[in-house]
């Protein structure tokens, strides 16, 4: 591995947060606008957040500056 650190990539940055354990959390697309087409059932699971799986996770962990 480089020697030297590397920068967190910010655009990542601004869409995702760590939690605690490591896990990357992320929010959910298709909420910006025209929500009165979706049933109430989907807004409500829109509205929390989600945690990425497998290998995309550690890979976004990493661009986070998670080591």
């Amino acid at each position: 591995m480089n020697k030297h650190k590397l920068k967190t990539k910010r655009a990542v940055v601004k869409r995702m947060k760590l939690t605690k354990t490591g896990k990357v959390k992320r929010g959910h697309a298709f909420t910006s606008h025209l929500m009165v087409r979706r049933s109430r059932k989907r807004k409500r699971k829109l509205r929390h957040a989600a945690v990425l799986p497998g290998k995309m996770g550690r890979n976004m962990a990493f661009c986070l500056g998670a080591r």
